[in-house]
């Protein structure tokens, strides 16, 4: 056996062939080459999500015979360049417009608190009629942080309660 791999192995230097491949094993055939491209895509459409604090006037008022006032802040994310307008409904108090907000109390009486919300300090009121009230940007893709400045103003107090009003605020992109 040895004689025999041995006199293939002069033949194939006589030839000038090398037996290394074949005598380790690993053949290496190549008949060629083909290759082909794809593409990778992604579509980008516009979009927004908002996120919203609670606005909390406290829990130490008594007679409401100075303005009380508190801020709270609203998050919204849009893709790069979507422009968006940001609106805040009457809230859940029993008769409120988005002019003349009133929170309920939360126990068995039906007394409400009016309260403001406005869209800078002392500013204009933050309705959600697009392009009258609301408050307008262009999104950037990260967060942009929004404030929402809460006013109670000096009105005649009602019975003590615990006083709600649910606002839902509304990305329009």
């Amino acid at each position: 056996m040895i004689s025999k791999t041995l006199s293939r192995a002069a033949l194939a230097t006589a030839l000038g062939i090398t037996m290394l491949p074949l005598l380790s094993g690993a053949a290496v055939y190549s008949n060629g080459s083909k290759t082909v491209t794809f593409d990778v895509t992604l579509t980008i459409i516009a979009d927004c999500t908002i996120a919203a604090s609670n606005l909390n006037f406290g829990s130490s008022q008594g007679v409401l015979a100075t303005t009380v006032n508190a801020t709270t802040s609203l998050n919204v994310t849009c893709t790069n360049t979507t422009p968006y307008n940001v609106g805040l409904n009457a809230g859940t108090g029993t008769g409120s417009t988005t002019a003349a907000r009133l929170m309920s109390g939360t126990g068995a009486n039906t007394s409400t608190v009016s309260y403001t919300l406005k869209q800078t300090s002392g500013g204009s009121n933050w309705g959600n009629t697009q392009g009258t009230d609301t408050v307008s940007g262009t999104g950037s893709g990260s967060s942009q942080a929004l404030t929402v400045f809460g006013n109670i103003p000096v009105q005649s107090t009602p019975q003590p309660d615990a006083y709600k009003s649910t606002i839902t605020a509304t990305v329009y992109f």
